[in-house]
């Protein structure tokens, strides 16, 4: 069974916790773990970018020159797209590029890329991270205690807290969300994982098979 390592709210290790088998121990699926990235990016695109087509350009309707007696091919509109300053034949226009992949294979995503952090030792319990105030320095001293100050994290707690959160938005390299909504994408950019043991629970429940 998959174990991480458990941290007090000060960052003191206290031992090791038992991870979800059908969540934390499986064979990671490469091409799922592919899809749901390529999925989160293509989200992520603007698609705003435009061309004016022949009819969107701003040129006179006159005929550029007399159809015969010049020796040379007939032109009929400066708006063509084979003259310099003319339309675009299809260009950009602004659309969605969003689109999903199966529930199925998102699920087995994150249970993928998780596996593969627990496997690497990158899965880590605190048992909660509770502030009365914005305390960067406090968190400073949390993840120094667990020694991943010098590591990309990224902190799942068990709900949106904003003393914790305004705690870690200084702090380099460091992200944090609600451990249910955490995505493929942010995971695969984080060095190690930091759940709150309510949080890790929420993620084992949501996931487990």
């Amino acid at each position: 069974m998959p174990v991480a390592r458990l941290f007090s709210s000060d960052g003191t290790e206290q031992g090791e916790i038992d991870l979800e088998e059908s969540v934390f121990g499986i064979s990671a699926n490469a091409h799922a773990m592919y899809e749901a990235q390529k999925m989160y990016q293509a989200g992520q695109r603007q698609g705003t970018a435009a061309a004016q087509t022949r009819s969107q350009v701003s040129y006179a309707g006159k005929k550029i020159y007399r159809q015969k007696g010049l020796g040379r091919a007939r032109m009929g509109s400066r708006r063509s797209p084979v003259r310099i300053g003319g339309g675009r034949a299809h260009g950009p226009k602004p659309r969605s590029y969003s689109y999903r992949i199966p529930k199925k294979v998102r699920r087995l995503a994150l249970k993928s890329v998780l596996s593969t952090r627990a496997q690497s030792g990158s899965v880590l319990v605190i048992d909660a991270l509770e502030f009365d105030a914005p305390r960067t320095r406090q968190m400073v001293s949390v993840l120094s205690n667990m020694k991943v100050n010098d590591r990309k994290c990224l902190v799942l707690m068990d709900r949106s807290d904003e003393a914790v959160y305004k705690s870690c938005r200084n702090i380099p390299d460091v992200h944090i969300n609600v451990a249910t909504d955490t995505h493929v994408h942010e995971i695969m950019r984080s060095d190690c994982l930091i759940f709150t043991r309510e949080g890790l629970k929420q993620v084992e429940e949501a996931l487990k098979s």
